[in-house]
């Protein structure tokens, strides 16, 4: 993450991932995926929405997806994740050096790289060597009494070929102040829309669409206090609740600086 520069979003510069971190009590590092993949999206959606929680426990984030500087456009612009803080890696070598799992491989005569991989993403995502996908994907309808609700009362969400829909309309399926069925696999059915949609702009080199990402907590030292690996499709956090789950033991001590608009 020092050593090896890549190109940072916001600028097109090429520098470290861990560039201007220099003393930050701690920095969040997010290996993501493609990121067009649903774990990258979805990942994004809980940091940003735990911006502040993270502000107040001095918690730099920095984040490598897979992908070029047009990908990490549109995925700010979609997610409302910092340009500045956002790096791209093309052809996931960080990845590699950090021997997070490459997803399913099987090697299919006839077939070139892109076409091998869009079939093991497809037997990953049936639960082929992508332990607790279809746990996670089953959850997103029934619902989640110990996870958060995710969607306000009077949020509109565009989740094509749905009607826009106001978030109180799930409350008919449950309730409220939980995650209620259907709720979260509403918001995965709109990063969807919004990834197949711009396919080209997300995903320019299909290569690499089974490999997972993960995530690595540094102290002021950069030395490791916490680390998940993603093990197969929707398994980015280790409490899938409520992802931000391991920063509970860090504590509070406000820094202005870190909060973001």
């Amino acid at each position: 993450m020092q050593q090896t520069p890549r190109q940072r979003v916001s600028d097109g510069a090429m520098v470290s991932v861990l560039s201007g971190v220099d003393g930050a009590p701690y920095t969040l590092v997010l290996v993501l995926p493609q990121l067009g993949d649903f774990d990258s999206l979805e990942y994004a959606w809980w940091v940003r929405r735990g911006w502040d929680e993270l502000a107040a426990k001095n918690v730099t984030v920095r984040a490598v997806g897979i992908g070029n500087r047009e990908s990490g456009q549109a995925f700010c612009q979609f997610t409302g994740f910092p340009a500045e803080q956002l790096w791209v890696d093309p052809i996931a070598d960080l990845h590699r050096q950090l021997g997070l799992y490459e997803g399913l491989s099987l090697q299919i005569p006839g077939l070139a790289p892109g076409q091998r991989a869009w079939v093991n993403l497809m037997l990953m995502c049936a639960g082929i060597a992508s332990p607790g996908t279809l746990a996670e994907v089953f959850r997103g309808y029934r619902g989640d009494r110990n996870a958060p609700q995710l969607i306000g009362d009077d949020e509109e969400i565009k989740a094509f070929p749905l009607p826009p829909l106001r978030g109180r309309f799930f409350r008919w399926a449950g309730g409220s102040g939980f995650q209620r069925p259907f709720e979260l696999a509403t918001l995965r059915l709109r990063n969807m829309a919004e990834v197949l949609g711009k396919w080209n702009i997300y995903v320019p080199d299909a290569a690499y669409l089974t490999q997972r990402g993960g995530t690595f907590l540094l102290d002021a030292d950069h030395q490791l206090i916490y680390e998940h690996r993603d093990r197969g499709i929707l398994d980015f956090a280790e409490h899938k609740s409520n992802p931000l789950t391991f920063l509970t033991h860090l504590p509070a001590t406000i820094s202005p600086s870190l909060l973001i608009d």
